[in-house]
């Protein structure tokens, strides 16, 4: 199936009643037990980790949560690209995002009042086709206003949590 036909089936979907755009996604992490900051994470049938460089008292296992948030980003920024490209007729053969952030470690330590998330957020995109640079302008415009996880790192999300004792 194309990116085109996942756009038209979506649409059709959509218009046909406004409760199919609805989803839901859920992620489990878990603790890996005798360890001080390895995660495992559990998204639908898949499992990946996530730890600490050892500067930060991991063991370097896997990347860290921050790595991942600017992975989800990057990889967010290139899926975009290509629904984007296929939606607005753009040929594009090739996409490559680099995403670079900084984070002062004052904020999660609480070693000063200071934000614990990034300071600032650089996302290279490099492009490869033959349609022209207005045409790729318009289709960075698209994503930048579409992209999910892009809104995530621009506006504030309503989140809250919830305590829960665990037992045994």
């Amino acid at each position: 199936m194309s990116l085109t036909d996942v756009i038209e089936g979506t649409r059709q979907a959509t218009a046909a009643d406004p409760a199919n755009a609805q989803v839901s996604f859920s992620v489990a992490n878990t603790l890996v037990p005798g360890t001080a900051t390895a995660v495992e994470v559990r998204v639908r049938d898949h499992r990946f980790a996530v730890d600490e460089p050892a500067p930060l008292g991991g063991t370097d296992t896997a990347a860290n949560p921050v790595e991942y948030a600017l992975a989800a980003l990057g990889s967010c920024q290139v899926i975009t690209y290509q629904f984007w490209a296929a939606k607005l007729g753009i040929p594009l053969e090739q996409v490559k995002v680099t995403v670079d952030g900084d984070l002062d470690l004052h904020g999660f330590f609480g070693f000063a009042d200071t934000r614990p998330g990034f300071t600032d957020v650089r996302i290279t995109v490099e492009l490869a086709g033959p349609a022209d640079a207005a045409d790729y302008e318009k289709l960075k415009q698209q994503v930048d206003e579409h992209c999910p996880v892009l809104d995530l790192f621009r506006n504030p999300t309503p989140t809250s949590t919830t305590l829960a004792q665990l037992t045994g």
